[in-house]
């Protein structure tokens, strides 16, 4: 079965229909409010957070007359809770943000809005985007259309979802070790991370602010492609995003000739569920048959990401998250004196999992304890980048590995917090080190999809995009077979 998603047009042929007068950005959003109503009130995907009828039929009531360039126009999106729009409920998924309405908006989605597109709504996450499968939300998880009974993945899984279930073409999430292409592998879409400093995370609430990222979700590689050239580039706003020009991303590629790809043999452990690891044996097979080499290659610090990941995330975490303190913002629970409130707020308005995560990360960070853990966590992860740099300056242009090491996994089945941590083990190496990194659709397991992983260094989205581009048409139909 295919994303539900694959029967709709794409954002291209949406975008080519307002042009042409076939549609307006009117009845576009309404169609898309409309069904947003059926995922979530009917089949009780619980995608999204809120649903801005009134502002995205507001903001539909423009003349695509005077718009007629603008690469998406009248296409609408949706867009992760923990990314602003001004105006609009800002939830992070978590009670200690309740009531809260955000002042500004995000970089990306002012880029997106003059691109023309229409914001229909605030999607579900893990809260504060700590998690790997959607079940951390203070609203409820959010279940896999493809599969209402197995998770989304996470923690963008709202936006995911939202995607798969044809409710919109494209929607952005954020990344801080996996947190697009792991849902997107899951619900058997295209998930983009790309390189760190290449989006702006001004509007983005920090996590961990050297991991962070604001990525595009599509069902299409073209899609993501050219979601990710609007909303990407300098922000004199956010210091971290990169003054390096944004190129057209090449996605009408049918040769791979040329293309150096590399086979990171930790990525293909004896462990791998062999049914995903025959299918990136196809994919591979499929590159070298569109003209690819293909090459063993070796990232021997691969791992330790997991370790590492996890003690670098959860400190910059419990640094960032302090400002959540019941005084400036959001909830506010009465206690004895200004600790007690401190205290009542704080136990009150986090959930289990970022509780968790903030508690590690005050550990790692205390007197005593920085050198031995953050310090030495952040030596290795100098390691892992150097990794990646020696594996392409040896003249590999992109890697190729699974996204996940299995398939979407029924709720509850990942109790033990360091199982569903590795989750993430064959995708936070690309966070720690920085480099841009995708999903596509490469088949699927006993009908659940399944997704390939691809990498490039730093900036080089463009060659990751062309590659990417011929090898879901090499896979046509079976990527989804």
């Amino acid at each position: 079965m295919k994303p539900e998603a694959s029967a709709r047009p794409s954002a291209r042929e949406i975008a080519a229909d307002v042009r042409a007068g076939r549609s307006t950005p009117g009845d576009l959003a309404k169609q898309a409010l409309a069904r947003a109503r059926v995922a979530d009130d009917d089949r009780k995907l619980n995608i999204f957070i809120t649903r801005s009828d009134a502002t995205a039929l507001d903001t539909a009531a423009i003349d695509p007359s005077a718009m007629r360039d603008a690469p998406l126009l009248g296409v609408p999106v949706a867009i992760k809770d923990n990314i602003a729009i001004s105006g609009m409920r800002l939830s992070c998924a978590s009670r200690i943000l309740d009531g809260y309405v955000t002042p500004y908006t995000a970089t990306a989605v002012d880029r997106l809005r003059r691109a023309g597109a229409v914001v229909i709504g605030k999607t579900n996450l893990d809260e504060f985007a700590m998690g790997s499968s959607t079940e951390y939300s203070a609203f409820g998880p959010t279940r896999n259309p493809l599969a209402p009974n197995l998770v989304p993945g996470g923690s963008s899984g709202g936006s995911a979802a939202a995607v798969a279930a044809g409710v919109t073409p494209i929607a952005l999430g954020s990344e801080t070790g996996g947190s697009v292409r792991q849902p997107a592998a899951f619900c058997g879409i295209v998930g983009v991370k790309p390189t760190y400093g290449r989006v702006s995370r001004y509007g983005l609430v920090a996590f961990a602010s050297s991991l962070d990222q604001i990525g595009v979700f599509a069902t299409d590689v073209r899609d993501a492609a050219d979601t990710l050239r609007v909303i990407a580039g300098r922000d004199d706003r956010d210091s971290t995003a990169a003054n390096v020009p944004v190129p057209a991303y090449e996605t009408s590629a049918t040769s791979m000739k040329g293309i150096v790809v590399g086979r990171p043999k930790e990525y293909f452990p004896e462990a791998l569920d062999p049914r995903i690891a025959t299918l990136c044996d196809r994919a591979l097979d499929r590159m070298r048959a569109l003209g690819a080499e293909v090459r063993d290659v070796s990232l021997p610090h691969t791992a330790l990401a997991i370790q590492v990941y996890y003690i670098v995330a959860p400190a910059e975490a419990s640094s960032n998250l302090a400002r959540f303190d019941g005084v400036r913002y959001g909830l506010r629970v009465t206690g004895d004196g200004l600790r007690g409130m401190y205290e009542a707020t704080r136990s009150g308005g986090f959930g289990p999992e970022v509780t968790r995560r903030i508690i590690l990360g005050t550990y790692v960070l205390s007197a005593g304890y920085y050198d031995a853990y953050y310090r030495k966590a952040m030596q290795v992860r100098s390691l892992i980048a150097d990794d990646f740099r020696k594996v392409f300056a040896s003249g590999v242009h992109v890697l190729f590995t699974p996204t996940t090491p299995s398939t979407a996994f029924p709720f509850g089945s990942k109790s033990d917090p360091y199982e569903m941590y590795l989750s993430d083990i064959f995708t936070c190496t690309a966070n720690l080190a920085g480099v841009p990194a995708m999903s596509l659709p490469i088949g699927r397991v006993e009908g659940l999809p399944a997704g390939g992983q691809l990498m490039a260094a730093h900036f080089e989205e463009a060659r990751m995009f062309a590659a990417a581009a011929a090898l879901e048409r090499g896979l046509g139909a079976e990527a989804h077979a």
